[in-house]
């Protein structure tokens, strides 16, 4: 088995990237709206709205967990988007990141809807429909609270997924908190858990375009039709765009408030503390430090280190 696996080992470091971040989205997924599809298929009697909070929580925990060693395990279009800004992560694979992100989301969707649909069709009626007393489509995608305007739900998604990116860059500082790498999953999913607990009533906190476009293409492409883009007033816009501004909002806000001002002392203290670190790729690239993919050690390559110690920048489900 050992010598199969030799031979269809991938080379490609950005491909092996891409293909992490899908497994981590599609576990993220399957687990998350495998929550609701169990809520909402058993009206509450197999669950509760805590249970769909605890599902993406600990979805996004596994999902971190599956990808992190990998990819860096940024599991969201918004993530990525934001570390691009931030210097973090190349610009080059963005659209690579984004379209597996999504495709891993449109996967965990379609096995959702295998392994509940005869659940669904049995509380549905056998009608696939969108909004009412029996709708379904709320299983794969987002959807706004009948009270809640296209506006109102912007600002719900840039702040939710501006508190997000504020926790993730924390969790990932280790100038500011040195947590254990180890534990790095485990608080991202208690980030998404206490969203969801907070902020969670009016749109479903999505905070994530691949975990809402994904699902709703595949709602689309299995029957619910074209409503589930005009539900809402036409509100699968928002949850794509918002979650976005808000993770740039989110990420400027800590950096130009804690990580900016950080002493130097402690960036160097930092630097040598990572070379003794390096198994942890998460933490390593919210600290903006890219490997020497060529040295054994894996310690921080040292042309890269002076050009942004040069440029006077320090750098994080």
């Amino acid at each position: 088995m050992d010598s199969v696996f030799r031979r269809v080992r991938i080379e490609s470091l950005l491909l092996r990237q891409c293909l992490a971040e899908c497994l981590g989205v599609y576990v993220l997924i399957v687990f998350g709206c495998g929550a609701v599809a169990q809520v909402t298929t058993s009206e509450n009697t197999k669950g509760q709205y805590l249970s769909i909070n605890l599902g993406f929580a600990l979805g996004t925990t596994f999902g971190v967990y599956v990808s992190r060693g990998v990819s860096g395990a940024h599991m969201n279009p918004a993530v990525t988007l934001s570390l691009c800004m931030l210097g973090r992560h190349p610009w080059r694979t963005l659209p690579f990141y984004v379209f597996f992100q999504v495709f891993g989301a449109f996967l965990a969707a379609a096995t959702v809807a295998l392994q509940y649909y005869d659940a669904i069709m049995h509380f549905s009626n056998g009608q696939l429909t969108v909004t009412g007393p029996t709708a379904t489509a709320g299983i794969f995608a987002t959807y706004p609270a009948d009270y809640l305007s296209l506006w109102s739900g912007f600002v719900d998604q840039v702040i939710g997924t501006g508190m997000l990116l504020v926790c993730i860059l924390a969790v990932g500082d280790r100038r500011n908190t040195r947590i254990p790498p180890e534990l790095a999953p485990l608080l991202v999913g208690l980030v998404v858990l206490v969203i969801g607990i907070s902020m969670g009533v009016n749109c479903g906190y999505a905070l994530n375009p691949a975990r809402d476009l994904g699902p709703r293409l595949y709602s689309y492409i299995a029957g619910w039709g074209e409503q589930v883009f005009w539900a809402g007033g036409g509100w699968w816009w928002v949850p794509l765009v918002a979650p976005c501004v808000g993770a740039l909002v989110g990420s400027v806000v800590y950096v130009l408030l804690i990580e900016a001002h950080h002493p130097e002392l402690d960036l160097h203290l930092e630097k040598a503390d990572q070379c003794q670190t390096v198994d942890n790729k998460l933490a390593l690239e919210l600290e903006g430090v890219e490997l020497d993919l060529n040295s054994p050690k894996g310690c921080p390559n040292e042309g890269q280190e002076g050009k942004k110690a040069a440029s006077g920048k320090g750098e994080e489900g």
